[in-house]
């Protein structure tokens, strides 16, 4: 299995505005909490190291860059 580089996400707004709705009235440190659950209950699904690697190398150089 390959990493999917394209949009994949069937109603993408929707699932965005889920995710924050999610995120409501939680403090920054539970926020940070749900995504790290939500990541790993994907990777779970996911389930392929090398597929699961890629993601990670993938997403730390853009946080960075973000971040700044």
């Amino acid at each position: 299995m390959a990493l999917n580089h394209e949009p994949n996400v069937v109603n993408q707004d929707a699932f965005y505005a889920e995710l924050i709705r999610g995120q409501q009235d939680l403090s920054d440190e539970q926020a940070d909490m749900m995504l790290a659950k939500f990541a790993l209950t994907i990777a779970n699904h996911i389930g392929a190291h090398t597929v699961l690697s890629e993601a990670s190398d993938l997403a730390r150089p853009t946080t960075q860059v973000a971040a700044k």
